[in-house]
């Protein structure tokens, strides 16, 4: 695996990730493709978009994100690695426990929790009350 450009410590997070699911560099097919969107004469003269295919798997991915074709190739990569991990792992992947939490996040409040949360507003709405301007002329 050749140099990204990026910092290192992600460098080496992403090829010890890649040990620890058995990807090999041998089993990924890379090809560069032209990218698409803001980047002017860049994009449309060099090919920074990288498309990788993992063998085993058959899983593809495209990625033309950044102008730098070094970076595309690591974010990739990257991509290709956490796919593979969803397979391979399946609950305990990193994106599936986070696809879990927003759900937990969104899921509706039991009645319990709603009336905590509406006796809250009542007490504020209490303290309110007496913050306010008493009414009437006092002229």
């Amino acid at each position: 695996m050749a140099d990204y450009t990026v910092n290192l410590t992600k460098e080496h997070a992403l090829k010890e990730k890649m040990a620890r699911l058995g990807v090999r560099e041998s089993d990924i097919v890379e090809s560069f493709i032209r990218s698409s969107g803001p980047g002017g004469q860049n994009v449309n003269k060099v090919s920074t978009a990288v498309y990788l295919k993992h063998i085993p798997t058959g899983i593809e991915v495209k990625c033309g994100l950044e102008r730098s074709q070094a970076l595309n190739r690591f974010l990739a990569r990257r991509i290709l690695v956490n796919k593979i991990e969803t397979i391979k792992l399946g609950r305990a992947s990193e994106e599936r426990r986070k696809i879990e939490k927003i759900r937990r996040q969104k899921r509706k409040r039991s009645k319990r929790a709603k009336e905590k949360v509406l006796a809250a507003k009542k007490m504020h709405a209490e303290k309110k009350v007496f913050r306010r301007k008493p009414e009437g002329d006092y002229e």
